[in-house]
């Protein structure tokens, strides 16, 4: 587990902060999401979350999500994220997500509900934040 590397991206304007932590299995994206390419930008995401996965089998995974805004390429990332993870949760790894989104924001809390149907494996969490 040692040879992955602590996972961090600033954030920008439209691309959120990312905190992926090998040692502690706890994994973050906070802020806004809507870089001009959303593919290039979470495909180190997804390569470095591979390969976590492949090297952590059974320890539990906590990915923690409160992205204000988003848009749809973020949307399909999110999508294409909560497959893989589900995948690890289906093949017995414990995997939870809280989708954390600010009481008064509808559109998260309606996402994050859209997201939940759609993951069968793993837990996923709705968390209210106030503002």
């Amino acid at each position: 587990m040692s040879s992955l590397r602590h996972f961090i991206v600033e954030p920008t304007k439209s691309s959120p902060a990312i905190d992926f932590n090998p040692e502690t299995h706890s994994m973050s994206l906070r802020g806004e999401s809507y870089p001009e390419n959303c593919a290039r930008f979470y495909e180190p995401v997804f390569d470095w979350l591979r390969d976590y996965l492949a090297a952590s089998q059974s320890e539990p995974m906590v990915l923690d999500m409160e992205i204000i805004y988003f848009n749809s390429s973020s949307s399909k990332a999110f999508m294409d994220l909560f497959d893989l993870l589900d995948g690890a949760a289906q093949a017995g790894k414990p995997v939870s997500v809280r989708w954390r989104y600010h009481e008064e924001n509808e559109t998260a809390l309606e996402c994050g509900e859209e997201f939940q149907e759609d993951v069968q494996h793993m837990a996923f969490e709705l968390v209210p934040v106030s503002a």
